[in-house]
């Protein structure tokens, strides 16, 4: 399977509490929901779109908690796509704690990690995706096990909350594979890992 990402960012790179106020307030976090009513129907159909297409899914922990208590539990989340997809797919869950999952077709994955999701794409099907799930991705991106990454930036500048990217990380050159931008502002890239960024010389 490829391995895929989706994340919403703000303009200064922040994906904490994109979702309600009280969804993520660590580190005193207090600008959450900032996501909420961003984009257009074409952008709410493309990600409606992207998780119909998924083979399985992947989570951190705490994304994975979030959805199961969503996108998992209330009725009316669990019968829009979004919801139907996650419910029929295979979800796999990276954590370092111990959790008992109660979503239907959730696997933690126990033993080493980089093993357990190199086995995962080696398996046959389309999309692995990864929603949310930051430090996740952020390893992934560090492992070399990013297929593609999709972003989601909303014009916005929060000047607070975690970053995807951290002030010291990997670097990574990326391709552009698609851009559009909609009628809010929303825009969306797709790229793939393209290696090491070229440096210029002294």
């Amino acid at each position: 399977m490829k391995l895929t990402t989706m994340t919403q960012v703000t303009l200064d790179g922040v994906m904490q509490g994109n979702g309600a106020t009280s969804d993520d307030p660590r580190n005193g976090f207090d600008r959450g929901g900032w996501a909420l009513g961003a984009g257009d129907d074409s952008t709410r159909a493309a990600i409606t779109e992207t998780y119909e297409r998924a083979d399985a899914f992947l989570f951190g922990r705490r994304t994975y908690e979030l959805f199961a208590g969503t996108w998992g539990a209330v009725d009316a989340m669990r019968a829009h796509p979004v919801g139907v997809a996650l419910e029929h797919a295979p979800k796999y869950v990276a954590s370092t704690r111990v959790i008992a999952p109660t979503w239907s077709r959730t696997t933690v994955l126990d033993g080493d990690l980089e093993d357990a999701v190199r086995e995962l794409r080696a398996a046959p099907g389309g999309e692995l995706q990864v929603h949310g799930s930051g430090v996740l991705v952020r390893w992934l991106l560090e492992h070399d096990l990013v297929d593609e990454l999709t972003l989601l930036t909303v014009p916005v500048i929060l000047g607070q909350g975690g970053r995807l990217f951290p002030e010291n990380g990997t670097d990574r050159a990326l391709d552009l594979l698609e851009s559009r931008v909609d009628s809010k502002g929303v825009t969306i890239q797709v790229y793939r890992p393209g290696g090491l960024p070229h440096y210029a010389g002294a």
